[in-house]
């Protein structure tokens, strides 16, 4: 079980959307550009975005793309979710028949019950997590590397 590059890429995307969205629309060549992501790619994704009413787009000179509702309002599942991205560790898919030949009855194998409860918590734990929650931490991670430059004032040293 992994989160493939669609998730991934999805996630990073709509945080940087969240993090500049407060300029008016955010145009996917700049997250292309300032996330090393393919511009066509990035459309396939926001496509679905915009289905799954996450985002929403602004058309004409100025546009790009917006929030379709609050980031505090928008989990990760939801993101992972809408560009199909699967969140199922267990062998089968989720459909019960972990034994190829089984499809018929069904049959688990014997760590189906381990993976399945795996995926319940991972989805759990995707839907507690906001976009404004992503959003906050690279704040603070911005505010955190900003090195402050206090200059001190020359003192004359003259002796009297």
């Amino acid at each position: 079980m992994r989160l493939t590059t669609k998730g991934r890429f999805a996630v990073t995307a709509m945080i940087d959307l969240a993090l500049r969205q407060d300029k008016g629309p955010v145009t996917l060549a700049g997250i292309s550009q300032r996330q090393d992501i393919s511009l066509s790619y990035l459309e396939q994704l926001f496509g679905k975005l915009r289905r799954h009413e996450i985002v929403e787009s602004v058309r004409g000179p100025g546009g790009g793309y917006n929030l379709a509702r609050k980031a505090q309002q928008v989990t990760v599942a939801d993101i992972i979710i809408a560009v199909d991205e699967p969140l199922d560790a267990t062998q089968c898919g989720g459909k019960g028949s972990c034994h190829g030949s089984d499809h018929e009855n069904g049959l688990h194998c014997m760590t189906h019950d381990l993976w399945a409860t795996l995926n319940a918590k991972m989805v759990d734990y995707l839907d507690s997590v906001s976009l404004q929650d992503l959003v906050n931490q690279q704040k603070q991670k911005i505010s955190e590397n900003q090195v402050v430059v206090v200059r001190q004032p020359h003192a004359n040293h003259t002796a009297t």
